[in-house]
């Protein structure tokens, strides 16, 4: 089984319970299905779940160098040098990230968060794609961090060939076949 969910903000990446927040055990009615990678809690997006170990492996292990896509929301507007550093990789916490693509997009079509990012009246915002195939902690915020412009949302649309398509947050989407 493969379970496409598209994950909302502030939703934790386990199915075990938690104290504060939801969880996937909120939203995906079914057993022995595990994520196969996961999504910070501030982050949205695409999560892929399935109960094949071996699947989940191949999409987890970045040794497989599958790419994941996000888009990310910034603070200001970053320069070509600015990008040209990400997409080279940078350094965080002493571990240099592999390169990434980049690019600047429009402010895409998408669903408002809940709870609305911060918006400063003199800080304007945009918008970039950037896909990456590791996976670090965090690792897409803190590569815009180190340009000196901070993630203020962050959704996964991609993994793979898998894309999360009109899937609204909180739902999921199943997919049969062998995988």
């Amino acid at each position: 089984m493969l379970i496409l969910f598209n994950k909302p903000y502030g939703v934790i990446s386990q199915f075990s319970r938690h104290e504060k927040y939801p969880t996937l055990k909120d939203f995906i009615p079914y057993k022995n299905v595990y994520p196969a990678g996961r999504l910070d809690t501030d982050s949205e997006g695409l999560l892929i779940l399935t109960d094949n170990g071996a699947f989940q492996n191949k999409i987890s292990n970045p040794a497989n160098k599958i790419l994941k896509t996000y888009i990310a929301q910034v603070e200001n507007i970053p320069n070509n040098y600015s990008l040209e550093k990400l997409k080279k990789g940078v350094l965080i916490k002493g571990v240099m990230t592999k390169p990434a693509l980049i690019k600047r997009i429009n402010e895409p079509d998408i669903w408002t968060r809940n709870p609305p990012i911060r918006e400063r009246k003199l800080i304007p915002t945009s918008w970039l794609e950037i896909k990456i195939s590791e996976g670090k902690n965090r690792q897409v915020r803190r590569m815009t961090a180190s340009i000196s412009h901070p993630t203020l949302r962050l959704i996964r649309t991609k993994i793979g060939e898998f894309e999360l398509n009109k899937i609204n947050p909180g739902e999921y989407s199943i997919l049969k076949g062998n995988f």
